[in-house]
């Protein structure tokens, strides 16, 4: 009995009691948390785009990355135009004397830049291209069905000595096929067209080897652009001028 209750003031004395046990246990946290809690940083916000400068001209400066992760090659450097005038001749062959003032000056250089042009952050004629080239096949197919009616005449009678029908709305339908489309309006063609009217001269886009424009696809891309010329005609000009361009221009230039 002795024994014991010389043990117990010295258990009692060892032992620390709960409670304060948890206030130690919670001041060390506090204190921790405390010694590696930082203030939020606020990033730096990008200075605006200057106002009196329009977007074909300069890239936004919050789609820009601070670091350039690939060094540039200076044997493959691209320089595009950025005449107005230039353009604005392109534009006359194209629409006629009138054609610099059909479309706004944001619009005109919007169609002749490819998507590959500054990572495409100023804009790109992918989009007017697609309703372009809705216009162009439309006036191809209307083209083709007033050909002359190609030799339809099976080698092979019908047994029972039916007729087919026919009517002189129906006698170009056959011609209408995507072999006749690509030989009458295929890429090929249409690049050749762009490239008289002088739009690879002022074409805004970024070949993957500059040695070697073909190989980076320049004709799809001037093809692409003359679409997008009609779509821009289209949108602002209304569908009549955009279908009387391709009849009188496009198809015109396609049949010589």
């Amino acid at each position: 009995m002795a024994s014991k209750a010389l043990l117990r003031p010295f258990t009692a004395a060892a032992r620390p009691s709960t409670h304060r046990a948890a206030q130690c246990s919670s001041s060390a946290i506090t204190a921790h948390v405390r010694q590696f809690s930082t203030t939020p940083v606020q990033e730096p916000k990008p200075s605006p785009d200057p106002v009196d400068v329009p977007r074909w001209k300069q890239t936004p400066k919050a789609m820009v990355a601070p670091v350039r992760l690939r060094p540039i090659n200076p044997r493959n450097v691209w320089k595009v135009i950025e005449d107005p005038v230039a353009l604005d001749e392109v534009y006359k062959r194209i629409l006629g004397e009138r054609g610099p003032k059909l479309l706004p000056e944001e619009v005109k250089w919007l169609a002749v830049t490819h998507k590959s042009f500054d990572h495409g952050r100023r804009g790109h004629n992918d989009r007017l291209a697609f309703l372009g080239r809705r216009i162009v096949e439309l006036q191809t197919s209307l083209a083709l069905l007033n050909l002359p009616r190609a030799n339809q005449k099976s080698n092979f009678p019908d047994p029972f000595e039916r007729e087919v029908f026919e009517h002189k709305s129906l006698l170009g339908v056959n011609n209408i096929t995507n072999k006749a489309k690509a030989h009458y309006a295929g890429k090929e063609k249409l690049a050749q067209v762009a490239y008289g009217f002088g739009i690879d001269r002022v074409l805004r886009w970024r070949p993957k080897r500059v040695e070697n424009l073909q190989g980076s696809g320049i004709d799809a891309v001037v093809a692409t652009t003359l679409y997008a010329i009609v779509g821009a005609v289209a949108l602002h000009r209304g569908g009549d001028e955009a279908n009387q361009l391709v009849k009188e221009q496009i198809l015109t230039a396609l049949r010589q």
